[in-house]
């Protein structure tokens, strides 16, 4: 009997083998594959890892796993390429992996296999797989520059706080990826610190440095939640407008049992709430805001 890794490979080989997946065509992620085979993480990462290696699949940036062999496999000949390296293709290859499959998924055996080298031969350009996902934090955080720093205070704040949720709407996997706790030094996040410390010039130095662990911790637990949404979604194929609608009854149970008035209230009159993450995430910022407004009085 076949290994769960090796149905799941055989089924997407068939596709790619009969024409159903086309060179080009993207291929279920291992979130996916965790979801329509019911197997774990691990198994959907092996499955694809398999025919990878076999190069009918490689990561691409900004699309996730598709059929075909890596660009890299294609334009070199047979033989190692260990040489044949460069720190950005790394990262970028990196990127690719975490953005179609989650940062679980990422390790640098996966990437080895994408880039056609062996695993050792990635040390000489990152290091280790701490020092991997610091780059890949720092390149994904320099697609998106802060520009001209407005000079009022409450401008500048919003700036940096909307530039990174935008860097945590294109990466999902980046929320996850930084500490707070123990912060990456991330040469490109540096300025987006300093330009909040600028802004908070009228605080002392203990408020503004507990003002910006705030906002960021702020802005990266919404950016938390829609990693976890998406992944529930592909994992479960229902959204979070209709796994709240499957809860409506239950819930009401509950309400009616517990005896709770607020809820009732709140839930009378077929009130719907609109649960989009944008807008929520600009409502606590306004409310964030206008807290360190009143502060600065």
């Amino acid at each position: 009997m076949s290994a769960p890794y090796q149905v799941i490979a055989a089924e997407l080989r068939r596709r790619i083998e009969t024409g159903e997946l086309r060179p080009g065509d993207r291929v279920p992620s291992t979130r996916a594959l965790v979801r329509d085979f019911g197997v774990a993480m691990a198994t959907a990462t092996k499955a694809l890892q398999t025919l990878q290696q076999e190069r009918l699949v490689h990561a691409a940036p900004g699309v996730g796993t598709v059929v075909g062999p890596p660009p890299r496999a294609r334009r070199t000949e047979a033989g190692s390429r260990d040489g044949d390296l460069s720190q950005d293709e790394v990262v970028r290859t990196g990127i690719a992996i975490a953005d179609s499959d989650g940062l679980a998924a990422l390790s640098m055996r996966r990437i080895a296999t994408e880039l056609g080298v062996s695993t050792m031969a990635l040390y000489r350009y990152v290091g280790g797989k701490d020092a991997l996902v610091a780059r890949m934090v720092d390149a994904a955080i320099g697609e998106f520059p802060l520009g001209e720093v407005p000079e009022d205070w409450r401008d500048a704040v919003t700036l940096v706080a909307r530039t990174h949720w935008a860097a945590y709407k294109k990466h999902l996997w980046l929320a996850s990826a930084i500490s707070l706790s123990r912060p990456q030094l991330v040469p490109r996040l540096l300025p987006h610190t300093d330009a909040v410390l600028r802004a908070l010039r009228g605080f002392d130095k203990g408020a503004a440095l507990s003002t910006i662990i705030s906002l960021f911790a702020y802005v990266r637990g919404i950016a938390l939640v829609m990693e976890s949404e998406a992944q529930a979604e592909q994992d479960t194929g229902v959204t979070a407008d209709e796994w709240a609608t499957h809860q409506t009854d239950q819930l009401a149970v509950l309400i009616a049992a517990g005896n709770l008035t607020a809820f009732r209230e709140l839930l009378a009159d077929g009130f719907d709430f609109d649960y989009d993450l944008d807008q929520l995430f600009e409502f606590g910022l306004d409310i964030f805001l206008d807290g360190l407004a009143a502060r600065l009085r």
